[in-house]
């Protein structure tokens, strides 16, 4: 008798909750009823950024969600989004100090991730060692994730950093995997792959891409986007389905691997063409992964 072949593996998608409409409770009712289940809390809570939030509005927003049957996937801060330039005494204080309110808010609103974001060496700097620049510049810098990871998880919640624009000091898959060689295994950060970003800063999304970056990566972040030109620049923002890059054999291969049992999307970046779809995009490519991966959920 032949063997059985092994269960297909489930994903579930989420998006950045403010991509379903900037009235909170719309938005929810939006996630049911595109069978979203997963949440990604970033901004136009209450009006309100997630750090913004008090105890109170926190406790609401979850409530509203443990209505709908939802539940917190990752609070997406921006922290530790500065320039290096800005110094340790000032990281500490104003990158560093807001990790304690985003555990705080994640005891109110349960996610399994928190997420940082990669420190910047300055807007247009592009260093061709992004980590040995901050080895030589701000050798500090990595105790600082050090000691954010370390609350996050003595709280019982997750840390990710995931690749920005604008300087980020993980621009290439060779920063990414400098940076977690100097932060250490003990530190118990994973990555968060947010595929347009790293293309913006000069990586065109591969299969090569994917698999650099794949031993530290749990979570993935999918945005379109059309090149332009010989070096395949992103141009145009636009849905998965019209994107430049391999989504499709990306997309197989992260859920093949198990790498990202929850896949994100994001709102394109690039130039809107005129008469290019707008705002329902995310509808749009809800519809075409689900099309394309009978292993995500419907």
């Amino acid at each position: 008798m032949a063997a059985a072949e092994p269960a297909s593996r489930q994903v579930r998608l989420t998006m950045l909750s403010s991509m379903a409409g900037p009235d909170f409770e719309k938005a929810l009712d939006r996630h049911v009823q595109w069978r979203i289940r997963d949440l990604d809390l970033k901004d136009q809570i209450f009006g309100k950024s997630l750090l913004e939030l008090t105890d109170e509005e926190a406790g609401r927003a979850a409530e509203l969600i443990r209505a709908r049957g939802l539940a917190v996937h990752c609070l997406s801060t921006g922290i530790f989004h500065a320039e290096i330039g800005l110094g340790e005494d000032a990281f500490r204080r104003e990158q560093l100090g807001p990790v304690r309110r985003a555990v705080e808010l994640a005891g109110i609103l349960r996610p399994r991730f928190v997420r940082l974001l990669p420190a910047k060496v300055g807007v247009g700097q592009s260093p061709p060692d992004m980590i040995a620049e901050v080895r030589s510049r701000a050798p500090w810098l990595f105790g600082l994730y050090r000691q954010a990871a370390a609350q996050i998880r003595a709280a019982g919640f997750e840390p990710t950093i995931e690749n920005e624009v604008a300087g980020s000091i993980l621009a290439s898959p060779r920063d990414v995997a400098g940076f977690f060689a100097e932060l250490g295994p003990d530190a118990g950060m994973s990555y968060t792959w947010d595929v347009q970003n790293m293309w913006q800063c000069g990586t065109f999304p591969s299969l090569e891409a994917y698999a650099a970056v794949r031993p530290y990566m749990n979570y993935l972040h999918l945005k379109g986007g059309i090149a332009e030109g010989p070096q395949r620049r992103l141009r145009w923002a636009a849905p998965l389905e019209q994107a430049s890059w391999p989504v499709l054999a990306i997309v197989r291969r992260a859920i093949a691997d198990g790498t990202s049992p929850v896949i994100c999307l994001n709102p394109s970046h690039g130039e809107r063409r005129p008469g290019a779809a707008g705002p329902s995009d995310v509808e749009r490519d809800i519809a075409f992964l689900r099309s394309n991966f009978e292993e995500i959920a419907r």
